[in-house]
């Protein structure tokens, strides 16, 4: 693969430069909060969609803070006397940031968009030019070795991530470097791949920009560039996962038949963790004729590990493959060749029985355990990220449960989660209600019916007494057999512990 249609990058070996350039955008407050206070919401919601005419609207003015938003995330050439009193031009010429547009402006060679971290951080995130958004389609005619940004995928994975300090973490597939740039934070030693050697050098710049430390990486496909003898606490990974004929765009398409890219990397992912590490992808999977989804994906969980799979979208082959041939800008070129395309994808998943795609997260604990648990689910309804601590909990929760038969899990004391609310539904007026549901108002955003009795144990769990006293109490309230209701009550404790409307008390 070459990017020699692609223009040159910055020097990913000058950090003086990119220290010098960093402080330069941070003092004129070249910032996600600065550009939002300038540009406003609407017109920096449409930057976010690769939408640039509301921006260069706002920026007409002659602020350092206007001239920085128009060179680099609106590719316009600026007079290089007046960037020369907002930036270090000559460092940034010679280091290839700038280069001349002619005798009197420069331009950028790359976007550069300024991303807020976790923890406040300034950040900046480094790809090429018309490209900050990844997968923000038909963005011209791409090369097969672009770098995008940061697009809703990213960001999706960077919010479902566990964030323990851990020893050691590996972003597989790091494009722009988002992954690793969150990584950072809280591992000691990151390594980053990629396929693309332009992806490692735009990972390396956008670390670099960012003030963090720099990445071990490496180039080579999936776990190829990982010696025998390494292992990690947390590997992430937004590969190409998009499932498509050939492999046309590195930057999506994995090059493998179907969803098998994202099968080999799952499978593959266990032996590479630590005992009690996390691996966590985004992936597509195919819904085949004649066979289960869930038992497709539950194939792919490698020994050793608990698993929660969550498909959050589904996909008729047609919306598919019109999503992607969009993507890549096809439906704006020739209409004979758009339909070549759109005709060789049905071919596709036609031959492959395939009837629609799935797409969603998946998130590996290695445990150890002889029966390991896998939580194969569909979850299409909105979520509060971050939800990496609710991903770390899940698997608490697990390890607990599998810790606990009936018999201990009446002697134990919970507590109802907090953000948890009780809903009755039933006619108006009506005595009692049909059922009653309880929901949560953070993180999964779950709701589950309950009968009565189920609802009157949580409402009473507080830590203070044993689901065993609480039950016999509820029995005589209600002159039921305090046996029979200790014999079944117990599988719905599980079901609310496992799904975090309750949580263990000590």
């Amino acid at each position: 693969m070459s990017d020699a249609s692609l223009p040159p990058l910055p020097s990913s070996d000058r950090p003086e430069a990119a220290a010098r350039l960093r402080d330069a955008l941070l003092g004129a407050s070249f910032t996600a909060d600065g550009l939002l206070e300038l540009l406003g919401a609407p017109a920096y919601a449409a930057l976010a969609r690769s939408e640039t005419v509301p921006a260069l609207r706002v920026t007409r003015g002659d602020t350092p803070l206007e001239l920085l938003v128009r060179l680099f995330l609106l590719q316009q050439p600026v007079a290089h006397a007046r960037a020369a009193e907002v930036l270090p031009v000559d460092v940034c010429l010679e280091s290839g940031w700038l280069e001349r547009a002619d005798a009197d402006r420069v331009t950028a060679t790359v976007d550069v968009r300024p991303f807020g971290g976790p923890a406040g951080e300034d950040w900046f995130i480094v790809s090429d030019l018309g490209c900050a958004v990844g997968g923000a389609g038909g963005i011209g005619s791409r090369d097969e070795a672009v770098v995008l940004g940061v697009g809703g995928a990213s960001t999706t994975l960077a919010g479902i991530t566990v964030r323990t300090s851990v020893a050691s973490a590996l972003d597989l597939g790091t494009g722009s470097g988002i992954q690793a740039l969150h990584a950072a934070r809280h591992a000691t030693r990151v390594t980053a791949t990629d396929v693309n050697p332009r992806a490692l050098h735009i990972t390396a710049l956008t670390l670099a920009l960012s003030g963090v430390p720099a990445a071990d990486l490496r180039e080579g496909s999936l776990f190829t560039p990982v010696r025998d003898d390494e292992t990690y606490d947390l590997i992430v990974s937004n590969p190409p996962f998009v499932i498509s004929p050939g492999a046309r765009l590195t930057y999506r398409d994995g090059g493998m038949g179907g969803d098998d890219l994202c099968r080999v990397l799952v499978q593959e992912a266990g032996e590479r963790l630590n005992e009690g590490g996390f691996a966590q992808f985004l992936a597509n999977w195919q819904h085949v004729e004649g066979e289960d989804w869930q038992d497709r994906l539950r194939s792919w969980v490698p020994r050793g590990c608990d698993a929660w799979i969550v498909q959050r979208e589904v996909q008729d082959i047609t919306q598919y493959a019109e999503l992607w041939l969009r993507d890549a800008g096809d439906h704006r070129g020739d209409p004979a060749a758009y339909r070549a395309r759109y005709d060789a994808w049905l071919d596709e998943f036609e031959a492959r029985k395939v009837t629609a795609v799935g797409f969603g997260w998946i998130t590996l604990r290695k445990s150890g355990s002889a029966v390991p648990s896998v939580t194969v689910e569909e979850w299409p309804h909105p979520v509060e990220q971050p939800l990496g601590e609710t991903v770390r909990a899940h698997f608490e929760r697990l390890d607990y449960l599998r810790a606990h038969d009936d018999a201990a899990l009446l002697e134990a004391h919970f507590r109802l989660a907090s953000e948890v609310v009780q809903e009755q539904v039933g006619l108006p007026g009506a005595e009692d209600p049909e059922h009653v549901v309880l929901r949560q108002n953070r993180g999964m955003r779950r709701a589950t019916r309950v009968d009565t009795i189920g609802a009157g144990f949580a409402g009473v769990c507080d830590g203070t007494m044993s689901a065993g006293r609480i039950l016999d109490a509820i029995a005589q309230l209600l002159g039921e057999d305090p046996v029979l209701l200790r014999d079944r009550t117990p599988s719905q404790i599980r079901l609310l512990v496992e799904q975090g409307f309750l949580e263990p008390a000590g």
